[in-house]
Order: structure tokens, then sequence, then C-alpha cells
């Protein structure tokens, strides 16, 4: 027996009933290809598909798919010009459907992200018809305060490299509360119900994704 797989199976159902109750629909995948499986089965062929920036998006390869299926997207990885590419980003905000994962889920159901530019969290409250969460078993923490710190020292650091911020953190490994322009702290939500019922998706998956 997989005692860790066990596990997970305890804890996304508990996840998933809490997400329930705060309107978003939840389940439970073992592995990545069970994920973008289910992710691609709540996306019609005649849908726009659009995203922000995301390791786990990014490592579970279902752009690459999109594309194979000729299905409409608005990728801003493609836009070299920080214009047009700016221009990308808005239109994400416009697709029928957003492609996302989250810094952390609390077992009661809520879902903590932090952003940059705002773009991400702007797509979780308002714009895309509908918004797949695809987080790996790793983003689950036990509650909000948990949930912040993690993000704030488990994503925010490497993400300075990915993005090649000079913020205190990339020195340090740790969070300084800085206000410097390219800060990837500008913006905190905390998602705790949805509206409407089920816009939010969210896909836990039994393996280790992102950071």
């Amino acid at each position: 027996m997989d005692f860790i797989k066990e596990g997970y199976k305890v804890k996304s159902a508990t996840v998933i009933k809490n997400l329930e109750k705060r309107n978003m629909e939840g389940c439970y995948c073992e592995t990545v290809e069970e994920a973008v499986e289910k992710a691609m089965s709540m996306i019609k062929q005649d849908d726009t598909v659009g995203w922000g920036g995301s390791t786990t998006i990014d490592q579970i390869g279902i752009k690459k798919l999109l594309e194979e299926k000729n299905i409409a997207v608005y990728d801003r990885d493609k836009e070299t010009d920080p214009v047009e590419k700016v221009k990308m980003m808005k239109k994400a905000l416009t697709s029928d459907v957003f492609l996302t994962s989250a810094n952390a889920i609390t077992m009661d159901g809520e879902l903590l992200n932090i952003d940059g530019n705002g773009n991400r969290v702007a797509a979780y409250c308002y714009g895309p018809n509908s918004v797949i969460v695809v987080a790996g078993m790793n983003k689950l923490i036990r509650d909000l305060d948990g949930a912040l710190k993690k993000a704030r020292l488990d994503a925010t650091v490497p993400n300075t490299f990915r993005t090649n911020s000079q913020t205190p953190c990339r020195f340090t490994g740790k969070c300084s509360e800085c206000t410097m322009s390219d800060t990837l702290c500008s913006q905190i939500l905390v998602t705790r119900f949805c509206k409407p019922k089920n816009r939010i998706k969210v896909i836990l998956v039994g393996e280790n994704l992102g950071f």
C-alpha cells in the first residue's frame, strides 16, 4: 500500500467537501495524466483559453495539448514585445476558461494566492466564465496563516528566479515585506466563496506540482 497516496485520498475528500460548501467544484486525480484529462473535459472546442504565470500549468503539458486540439488560446508567453504581452494578459481576462494553480489551499477549502502584476488573482475574482485550478497535494495547508507563510516562503522565493526579480527574498530566502517596484507580493487574495456557483473548479493532484 502506498501510504502517502492513501493519505492524499483522505485529505482531498475533506478539502473537496469544504470547497463544495464554498460554491466551488472539487475533484481528486491520482496522476497528472488524469488531471489533464479532467481539465480538458471541462474545455469545449470553441472555448477561448487563457492563463497567468503558473509553473504547475507549465509542468502538466496542457498548453501543448490545447494547441494540438486547435483550441484558441491567449498565450502571453509567445509575445516578445512587452506592450503586446500586456495586451494578451488582458485578453486572457476575457477568456471562456482560465487555467491556473494556487499558491496554497487550506483544509477548509480556502484558496490563497499572491501575485505581482495582479492579472492572475484578477481572473480568480471576475472575468473568465470558468477558472480551472490544478494543484498538487503539496499545496494543501492546515489554515490561512500557514498558507500565507507557505506562499511567501515556498512560492515567492523561487518565483524571483523565474521572473528575475531583484527583491530581498531572492538573496535572503525570506520575506522582508518589501515595497520594491518588482515585488511579487503586490496582491494577496483569499478566495473563500465562489460566485456564480462552480465557476471555480479545483483539480487536486496526488503529486508534487509547482511550488
